[in-house]
């Protein structure tokens, strides 16, 4: 699953060039140009990728070197004059000091120092090689670090360099030098200023691209991690104090990041507990271990989200147990942690949503493999998704392999599996076109098989928080990633055990760069943790209750209220976001300019509660930004459902397809249907708009597809909606056969009242001219009544004039206006006291015989 890439080979790389140079004895050439015998060993890197390398000289002396990645170009730093047993090397930016620690050998009786100490640890001089100091000799191994300023380039004239001493402390050496006959780089300090940086050190890691130092110390019965951050302008402090679950009191101090040691056998074996810090340059840390050896068939590891206060302690069962020597392995892949034990198993853990377990992915056997890895030699985890095996002599660059893990989501059979793959495959690569194409055509092949969750709402919430979330830490707490609030079953092979975490303490008074993105965003999860419902979801009870209370009010009111015009305008300002990003290239016939208001209502009230809802919660943002940012979101969800649209259309190549009725749908055309359906169901579960020109291919492809009977059950219960471009397309494509006419006729009376008058007149049939003229007679009924019952000055004339307003019949309209008249005409009469009800029983009589032409 995962791919690694050599970026340095020390075979290939540094050996050429050794036996070019004639550095190595006589027998390790053979002539031909091919290292025969050439023990070349790396044994450091520094913070600009430098290689720091020995190898054994042409007079059997140990000789150290350089490869620069940058340049590829290798240099001869120093050369010892006999056999040294080199422990740790370290060179300083400029490549103008060394600091060397060495064993001293006494074998034969023969010492190349005479001192007594057993390690040596050397400043010397290198360009040019003139002056060589003893910085220690003492009976414990003393490690060497040379500090590499961040952010700015420090003064040329001082270098810093850090001591880490087997008796648990750790120094800082202040090196100034001087430049004399403008090349020769000499020390200058007679006595080098020296500051103690912390002592009682049980373990001790070094971030050598960021020049952070992490260190254990304990504190009763547990440990706590301090965390140091070097400056270019100043010197160090005490950043940040973590307190751990575990404790760390070893005889020996552990180090990480700090070189490699080839004469200390078994590495790591001093300590049970395998332990690593990790960061992220967004703004995030994590602490993670393991306990060695594993017992009855298990494999435990406990990974401690700082952000977000928890730590998790994921259980992984295995085959066998001899695997006492083998360790877990921490590999920072930025959006994941992977955790690889060789040979038996690799699980990603998704950093950015630790929260279910079925968001990492357990992989194992052939899918777990890494072959290039030497497994039994020394592996360090390098920053920013790097591998050096000092054993190999090689460093790998590691990825997750885009293609592998999309055939592992094809073939996989189990739901967890499926959303595991799903979320990595969509939200790790940056190259996203050909990856979501991919992920895609798996949906379309596999719809509806997945029991657990909708494939098509986690593709939309996944994609959506990849486009928007990874350059804002503080939107994973706010925006929907998933469609699953919780996790029904279990995970096969895992098991997950969540703890509160204690709280960090920062201790610096001024933060800047990464431990300010640290601090800010615990302050942010600190204070969402806090709120309840900090995320934002969409498929609200109230948010589809104020949906239908628009739609009903743009139906029923003559004028607009300004709740409504404001949701109306902010859906006018995501179609035209939405208009910008129209390429040429797409063949899916979406209608663009068709105006759906029920679709536009929903994108503006989606707007104004996303808006609401984060102005609550990052007021520092402004109105004016959240809103860009909540218009982005919402026309980048209407823009991916139509990139979704396109690939089931080349996917089931549907070509030269036009707009009409005429033809039956094809098998291609039917399974474009049927995705249109899944997604408009996934849709309608998420509460969520559909692009312009949805609705309408849809009931196309329906009318296409299916049999009557089955189109207006699809009709009937809201599958299929019928848009006033839709109809009016139907109405004039389709000829007055008695089988058309009664599709014809099913549709019509499937429209409301409103939307059927508008478009009745495109049809030249018996049914459409009824009911036009019924439509007159009601206008005109209406229009007499007005006339007869109210004069214009009356005061009901206005506010009464409703009543005429009837469901459909004109016998209705036609029944109810002369009751009304009846009415009316007693009604003048009832404030005299005295009426000739014979006279008015006779006028009203000669009335109608008159209107009825019984008389002449």
């Amino acid at each position: 699953m995962l791919k690694l890439t050599v970026t340095y080979d020390i075979h290939t790389d540094v050996v050429p060039w050794i036996l070019k140079s004639g550095l190595t004895p006589a027998e390790c050439d053979d002539g031909s140009g091919r290292a025969v015998d050439v023990k070349a060993q790396t044994v450091n890197i520094e913070s600009d990728g430098t290689i720091i390398y020995t190898w054994k000289g042409c007079r059997g002396n140990t000789c150290i070197g350089a490869y620069d990645p940058h340049t590829r170009k290798n240099k001869l730093l120093y050369s010892f004059d006999e056999e040294a047993q080199v422990v740790s090397c370290s060179v300083n930016m400029k490549w103008t000091l060394l600091a060397v620690s060495i064993l001293q050998s006494r074998r034969n009786g023969d010492m190349p120092f005479r001192t007594a100490p057993r390690c040596l640890t050397l400043l010397i001089e290198i360009h040019p090689i003139h002056d060589i100091r003893v910085l220690k000799a003492v009976d414990c191994i003393v490690s060497v670090q040379f500090l590499y300023p961040v952010g700015k380039v420090a003064l040329f004239p001082e270098s810093h360099l850090l001591l880490i001493s087997e008796d648990r402390y750790i120094d800082q050496i202040h090196i100034s030098v001087v430049i004399q006959e403008g090349y020769r780089v000499l020390i200058k300090n007679t006595r080098l200023p020296t500051d103690r940086i912390i002592e009682d050190v049980t373990w001790a890691q070094w971030d050598m691209k960021e020049q952070r130092l992490y260190c254990a110390v304990t504190k009763g019965r547990k440990s706590v991690l301090n965390c140091f951050q070097f400056y270019p302008d100043r010197n160090f402090e005490l950043v940040l104090e973590v307190p751990l679950q575990f404790s760390l009191d070893n005889d020996e101090p552990r180090l990480v990041n700090f070189g490699f040691n080839p004469y200390q056998s078994d590495v790591g074996a001093s300590s049970t507990l395998n332990f690593s810090v990790l960061s992220s340059e967004i703004g995030s840390m994590f602490l993670c271990y393991s306990h060695l050896p594993p017992t009855d068939n298990e494999v435990s590891y406990t990974i401690a989200f700082v952000l977000q206060g928890v730590s998790k302690t994921f259980t992984v069962s295995v085959e066998e147990t001899e695997i006492l020597t083998e360790k877990v392995i921490f590999i920072n892949l930025g959006y994941y942690i992977a955790v690889y034990l060789p040979g038996h198993f690799l699980h990603l853990i998704n950093t950015r949503h630790p929260k279910l377990l079925c968001h990492h992915l357990l992989l194992s056997g052939a899918d777990a493999s890494m072959p290039s890895l030497n497994t039994n030699g020394y592996l360090q985890s390098l920053p920013y998704s790097s591998i050096l095996d000092y054993s190999s002599g090689k460093m790998f660059e590691v990825c997750i392999n885009q293609l592998y893990l999309v055939k592992f989501l094809q073939t996989s059979t189990l739901d967890c599996h499926w959303l595991a793959a799903l979320h990595c495959a969509l939200i790790y690569f940056k190259d996203q076109t050909e990856t979501e194409a991919q992920v895609v055509s798996w949906i379309c092949d596999n719809i509806g098989k997945c029991s657990r969750f909708d494939v098509i709402q986690e593709f939309i919430w996944a994609s959506l928080y990849r486009r928007m979330c990874p350059e804002s830490i503080n939107l994973d707490k706010l925006l929907p990633y998933t469609s699953l609030m919780k996790w029904e079953g279990e995970v096969p092979g895992v098991t997950c055990v969540t703890e509160i975490a204690e709280q960090s303490v920062f201790r610096a008074l001024h933060l800047k760069g990464f431990w300010a993105e640290l601090h800010s965003n615990l302050q942010s999860f600190m204070y969402l943790d806090a709120e309840p419902c900090c995320r934002y979801y969409n498929n609200s009870k109230l948010l589809r209750k104020q949906w239908k209370q628009l739609i009903e009010e743009m139906k029923t009111e003559e004028r607009t209220s300004s709740s409504l015009r404001t949701i109306l305008q902010n859906a006018e300002k995501v179609l035209l976001t939405l208009d910008k990003w129209v390429s040429d290239q797409r063949i899916v016939p979406l209608f663009q300019e068709e105006k759906d208001y029920q679709q536009n209502i929903l994108m503006g009230v989606m707007v104004e509660n996303m808006k609401d809802h984060l102005m609550r919660h990052l007021q520092h943002m402004g109105k004016k930004k959240t809103e860009e940012l909540v218009i982005n979101y919402v026309a980048k969800l209407l823009e991916l459902i139509r990139n979704i649209m396109e690939t089931v259309w080349r996917k089931y190549n549907v070509k030269n397809w036009k707009f009409c009725f005429k033809e039956r749908g094809s098998s291609s055309e039917y399974a474009v249907f049927h995705i249109m359906c899944h997604i408009l169901q996934a849709t309608s579960g998420m509460c969520v708009p559909l692009p312009p020109g949805f609705q309408t291919l849809h009931a196309t492809l329906g009318v296409r597809c299916l049999p009557l009977h089955t189109l207006l059950c699809y009709i009937d219960h809201g599958i299929l909606r019928l848009t006033e471009t839709f109809i009016k397309k139907l109405l004039i494509d389709f000829n007055n056969s008695e089988k058309n006419g009664q599709l014809k006729l099913s549709i019509i009376t499937r429209l409301p009242e409103a939307a059927s008058q508008n478009i009745c007149h495109l049809w030249d049939h018996p049914i459409s001219s009824s009911l036009i003229a019924r439509n007159y007679v009601e206008a005109l009924l209406q229009k007499l009544g007005s006339k007869q019952m109210y004069p214009h000055n009356s005061p009901s004339y206005e506010t009464d004039s409703s009543v005429f307003y009837s469901d459909f019949l004109p016998l209705n309209y036609l029944t109810k206006t002369l009751t009304d008249v009846k009415n009316l005409a007693m009604n003048p009469f009832e404030e005299k006291e005295y009426i000739d009800a014979k006279f008015v029983e006779e006028i009203a009589l000669k009335q109608t015989s008159i209107l009825l032409q019984l008389e002449s």
